[in-house]
């Protein structure tokens, strides 16, 4: 199915934590200053919470839109051609950052539907890059503020009815779970595609509970070999291969046991693992150069993003997987979870 003939909007509703990113390239001694790690992905602390000011103060900090659904559901939207395909829900301040956030994904074709709240501001994340390695520290504030009420809202009751498909992230269990149970019990009885990322190791670590009521709902589940490896210890699982943690999650309780879960992981440069089922695949990755990666920040939301935009064309995992390859290697070759010129992707 080409996406212009992809007739019917909001085939695909995401839920998350809509931030904007600010980023900059800096060196390990700010890392240090804030107890923070190449390549990891943190809630912020109030130790943190002065970062944020001393980014734009004392470095050329970019803002970009951001937050891992909206990232994923801009880079969906950039493959499809189509707008409003992706529609979104999230929390955002009464303030001139959420403008930002809501103009960039409005351009990008995405369907925005915040909550607005008038206590707190729009969330931020730092993005601190060293090198080719990045760190996240999130600073969630209004989009931790988001409630179940809002899906109750005449514009996102019809949205939920037209989705065929529905994503979140890992981080968006520490906000709202009850709003992701709605979505899954949604999707679950009318037949139609849970989709979830682990998001980051400490998910799986602190949010183990929550978790394990959604995981059954879940019909395809990605993350990092970094998540995976958490996963597998906070569920006790004895694997430590890639592959076999792979299998193991492809197996635990699913409600709609006529279609088997499917898990993928990615591993940076190496072969994306795809688990259909008890079916491994493993498809390569074409390595960049040292000199054509600019920024690995937003690598995997992009990936997820391409790999979505397949599934609500109706190709085949094999597809979605080679698709979410190509964005991922697209957007690490721009600053930040951006992307240029028309998308060129073809099977």
């Amino acid at each position: 199915m080409d996406p212009r003939t992809c007739d019917v909007e909001g085939q695909l509703v995401g839920i998350g934590n809509p931030l904007l990113d600010i980023s900059a390239n800096v060196g390990e001694d700010l890392l240090q200053k804030y107890d923070l790690h190449p390549d990891d992905a943190i809630m912020a602390e109030e130790k943190h919470m002065p970062l944020y000011k001393e980014l734009v103060d004392k470095y050329s900090a970019e803002f970009i839109a951001g937050g891992s659904v909206q990232n994923t559901l801009r880079v969906a939207q950039w493959i499809l051609k189509k707008p409003n395909l992706c529609t979104y829900f999230g929390c955002v301040g009464n303030d001139d950052f959420a403008k930002i956030l809501r103009e960039r994904a409005i351009a990008d074709g995405v369907n925005v539907q915040y909550q607005i709240s008038d206590t707190a501001p729009t969330g931020t994340c730092a993005v601190l890059i060293t090198g080719t390695h990045r760190s996240l520290c999130a600073n969630l504030a209004a989009a931790q503020c988001f409630t179940q009420d809002h899906l109750a809202k005449d514009e996102c009751k019809r949205s939920i009815e037209t989705a065929k498909f529905f994503y979140t992230s890992g981080f968006f269990v520490a906000v709202s779970p009850e709003s992701i149970m709605q979505l899954a019990s949604h999707s679950h009885e009318r037949g139609l595609t849970f989709v979830m990322n682990v998001s980051a190791p400490f998910v799986s670590q602190f949010y183990k509970d929550p978790l394990e009521k959604i995981l059954p709902y879940v019909d395809v589940l990605f993350g990092n070999e970094s998540e995976a490896e958490a996963f597998a210890k906070a569920f006790n699982f004895t694997d430590t291969n890639l592959q076999d943690i792979g299998l193991k999650i492809a197996a635990m309780p699913k409600l709609n046991s006529s279609r088997e879960r499917v898990v993928v992981i990615t591993q940076g440069k190496d072969p994306v693992i795809l688990i259909q089922g008890t079916k491994v695949s493993l498809i390569p990755v074409q390595e960049l150069s040292r000199e054509q990666i600019v920024d690995t920040n937003g690598a995997g939301d992009a990936f997820t993003g391409g790999f979505l935009s397949q599934m609500v064309l109706g190709k085949s995992y094999e597809t979605c997987v080679k698709c979410g390859i190509y964005t991922a290697s697209h957007i690490i070759q721009h600053s930040g979870c951006t992307f240029s010129g028309e998308s060129v992707f073809s099977e």
